[in-house]
């Protein structure tokens, strides 16, 4: 029996290959980022309110 065509479909080259790796690994770069900067500024946040709320009982 012979075989008609491919069962798979072709190889990527290698720019699809690097793009497609980049952007797979860009995921997490950006997630992270946003956690981080949601963590920074939160942190800031709530520092800010307690300087405020101590400043106040103290006047």
């Amino acid at each position: 029996m012979e075989q008609s065509g491919s069962t798979m479909g072709e190889e990527p080259t290698w720019a699809e290959l690097l793009v497609s790796f980049l952007l797979i690994g860009a995921i997490p770069v950006v997630v992270g980022g946003a956690v981080f900067l949601s963590l920074v500024g939160l942190t800031l946040w709530t520092r800010a309110m307690l300087r405020r709320r101590k400043r106040g009982n103290a006047a």
